[in-house]
């Protein structure tokens, strides 16, 4: 017998529910698409030369889509302000604003950039394609980027709650050469996305410099995160990752329903009694055996002076006792 068929098709869409992505398109670019942001980078952990220096540098700025997108090319206007400081008293500030553009098919820079310097033909670092699945890989600057997951739950400081994102994560190295010295940097990169427009939400960054040669070194951390944005976030469950909360609910649909279709099988098949059974029976022993003439087989007798054989089924005379 077959289960009923509801029973048949919730099983299949519990399965579907972790077989089966869910379709996104890619977002295209909209006039007005914008968002404000907070950045803080420190420097520390110091060695060497930089063995007790610590600076920091404070930027608050915005990003906005503000003209026409032809062909795929967005124009966006951008402005921010930043403060700098070292613990030897050092003190800097200063504002900027400008204009660029980029390809929201490739996401690089067309012409100009939001004061970004020492990269060669750099990717925007703002915005990302939010149709990309589990493992995809794109482009942050000059870092390679890998989707981890597409329902993370990103803690929004400025919010002050979990919201949902799109997490993507980069490891990489490189050779410092500037006003800091010569060290080799190696870095972690993670980044958090709007899933409905791939629009910035948040990132953390974290580069270690070291020179063997020279026994100097020093941590520089890097973390923004947005304070106002035209594109709606969702709020997600507080602390975790929200990928894991759908992986339990569709295991648990998938344990109740195995349930109920046994309970219903078992209904429909109920356990087999004896009198189906495929085991022969054999009658109870009523007194003392003799054999069969014909067989061989067991004969039992009672009171009666026939009996049939157990196994032939011949009946079988009982014999007077000897006298």
């Amino acid at each position: 017998m077959t289960a009923k068929p509801f029973l048949i098709i919730a099983l299949l869409l519990s399965f579907a529910l972790l077989t089966t992505p869910t379709v996104i398109m890619a977002y295209t670019p909209k006039v007005g698409d914008n968002f404000s942001f907070d950045e803080v980078e420190n420097l520390g952990n110091g060695i060497g030369n930089y063995a007790g220096y610590t600076e920091q540098t404070i930027t608050n700025g915005t990003e906005t889509v503000n003209g026409t997108i032809a062909n795929g090319i967005v124009p966006v206007t951008y402005s921010f302000s930043w403060t700098y400081s070292n613990n030897t008293g050092g003190t800097n500030s200063g504002t900027e604003s400008g204009n660029f553009t980029f390809s929201s098919v490739t996401f690089l820079y067309v012409k100009g950039n939001d004061s970004q310097t020492g990269y060669v033909n750099p990717y925007v670092w703002f915005c990302m394609n939010n149709s990309l699945p589990n493992g995809g890989t794109f482009y942050l600057l000059n870092t390679t980027m890998t989707v981890r997951s597409k329902n993370y739950s990103y803690f929004l400081p400025s919010a002050n709650k979990n919201v949902e994102a799109i997490y993507a994560q980069g490891n990489s190295s490189y050779q410092r050469n500037d006003a800091y010295g010569q060290f080799n940097a190696a870095y972690t990169w993670n980044a958090y996305f709007d899933p409905t427009s791939g629009y910035i939400i948040g990132y953390n960054y974290t580069e270690q410099d070291t020179n063997s040669t020279v026994g100097n070194g020093f941590t520089l951390t890097d973390t923004l995160y947005i304070t106002a944005a035209s594109y709606s976030l969702t709020a997600a469950a507080s602390g975790g990752n929200s990928d894991l909360l759908l992986i339990v609910i569709a295991v648990i649909i998938i344990v109740v329903v195995f349930v109920a279709v046994y309970a219903v099988m078992r209904r429909r098949h109920p356990k087999r009694s004896s009198q189906h059974s495929t085991v022969p029976l054999i009658t109870p022993p009523k007194g003392p055996a003799v054999k069969c003439p014909y067989c061989g087989g067991p004969v039992y007798f009672g009171d009666e002076d026939i009996a049939k054989c157990e196994y032939c089924g011949r009946e079988v005379q009982k014999q007077p006792p000897v006298s």
